[in-house]
């Protein structure tokens, strides 16, 4: 094998890395640049995991961020470069070698085979190595998983089985056999990044931290994380709430009496009166779109908001696919499990009609005249939904009498700007009603909910 990085190469290297991670979300200044720089310099190349963790004490603010950190760091500052340099090893004997490494939790064996995993047995193309290398294949071929058995045997032969008893032993296995399969997925993006660039495989083959999932295309173990952010987004968004309120009771400048008081001062205001605002806690209204893709969305807003409670006089959640049913009681019930709240509002709801189909048309109907009550000249209302009517009619009348009786209406659409307008949807038509946005991630909601809602 040969040398990573020449040093001459490492500032270069450096400043790609950087520029990568900006690429996902981090907020690195150039300070903290310059103190990875000099933390390179201080720890050198020779121990490659003592200057990972370096570079992740200089440039990230929380733990949170390591997902993304640690697969571009492999791109960038990799083991080695190109193949193992020998005859590609056989199936069979990668399986014995691995179960081997396995037994003895050897982690730099482990690095070893799943270079020599990703030459063997995950190229693919006209000719061997010609187009890329595909992680997928390499443990589909070698297929890890069946190991477990062997290498419980090879442990408690080993007699090194002391320390765990019967499922322990199993979950640590599982542990390393996992552990190897994450080091052949960075293998397998550090050979295709050698042929194709470390900048475009970093950008498209790196999957973004929890902020930055797009809700519509989030699977199942993303919305689960995703829900565990619930909390301490919910506080942060609190703590800018009321120092929001506090701002905003301080009031505005009353002229005739700054006026008056500066007569005393030859007529320089120098002690400037204020008009001291009362306000109350505002009421809130969710109408949400819990079909589909949109419905992760959706419970991700529910729980937020339910999270944001003690902000508001009054919280109110309304869910529909073509008929509408109020879930407030739902939704407090359903804040000891996050992750079944969709399941218990749609089991427990009356949501649908003698189709499933969404129908904005139709809901907004309802809503209007079954919950028009709910909606006075102190509610902000949230619609939550990507506004595809399934060619139904849009029912724009019935947006137009929530407007009306509210304070404020904005509506939250998870789908990209490009798309709005295209197929079914409506949003375009809606958006001259009242103010849409374009929200498909964390990061964008936590913005339009810090800046929209009212104090």
């Amino acid at each position: 094998m040969t040398v990573p990085a020449e040093q001459g190469d490492v500032a270069a290297r450096l400043t790609g890395f950087v520029a990568a991670l900006r690429a996902h979300g981090m907020r690195i200044g150039t300070g903290e640049s310059v103190d990875a720089a000099q933390a390179v310099q201080a720890l050198g190349l020779a121990d490659r995991e003592l200057l990972r963790e370096g570079l992740a004490a200089t440039l990230l603010h929380g733990p949170g961020q390591r997902p993304v950190f640690d697969p571009v760091f492999d791109l960038y500052f990799p083991r080695a470069v190109g193949g193992p340099g020998q005859e590609p090893a056989g199936r069979e004997d990668l399986r014995e070698r691995l179960a081997a490494a396995l037994a003895a939790g050897d982690a730099e064996a482990m690095g070893r085979l799943a270079v020599e995993a990703v030459d063997a047995l995950g190229g693919y193309g006209s000719s061997p190595g010609s187009d890329g290398f595909s992680s997928y294949q390499t443990l589909d071929r070698l297929r890890p998983q069946t190991l477990l058995a062997p290498v419980r045997e090879q442990v408690r032969a080993r007699g090194g089985g002391g320390g765990f008893a019967g499922r322990l032993l199993e979950d640590e296995i599982r542990r390393r056999i996992d552990a190897f399969r994450a080091l052949v997925a960075a293998e397998a993006r550090r050979r295709v990044a050698e042929r194709r660039g470390r900048d475009e495989i970093a950008r498209r083959a790196v999957a973004p931290t929890v902020d930055r999932v797009d809700f519509l295309y989030a699977g199942r173990d993303q919305l689960a994380e995703l829900r565990r952010t619930v909390q301490p987004l919910a506080r942060k968004l609190a703590t800018r709430l009321a120092a929001r309120r506090r701002r905003a009771a301080r009031g505005t400048i009353d002229l005739r009496r700054t006026l008056r008081g500066s007569l005393s001062t030859g007529g320089v205001p120098m002690r400037p009166v204020l008009r001291r605002r009362r306000p109350a806690r505002p009421e809130l209204v969710l109408l949400c779109d819990v079909s589909g893709s949109v419905s992760g969305f959706s419970d991700f807003t529910m729980l937020l908001v339910q999270a944001l409670h003690d902000q508001f006089s009054k919280v109110r959640v309304f869910a529909f696919v073509n008929r509408v049913d109020e879930v407030t009681g739902l939704l407090v019930r359903g804040t000891a499990d996050a992750e079944g709240l969709g399941g218990r509002i749609r089991a427990e709801a009356t949501l649908t009609g003698w189709h499933g189909s969404s129908d904005y048309g139709g809901a907004l109907g309802e809503f209007a005249e079954r919950y028009g009550g709910a909606v006075g000249p102190r509610t902000t209302v949230f619609v939550l939904g990507d506004a595809r009517t399934n060619m139904s009619d849009p029912n724009l009348p019935a947006l137009r009498q929530i407007a009306g009786q509210a304070r404020r209406v904005y509506w939250l659409n998870p789908e990209p700007l490009a798309q709005w307008g295209t197929g079914d949807s409506a949003a375009p038509a809606y958006a001259e009603v009242v103010e849409m946005y374009e929200c498909r991630t964390v990061g964008q909601l936590s913005a339009l909910v810090g800046r929209l809602l009212p104090v």
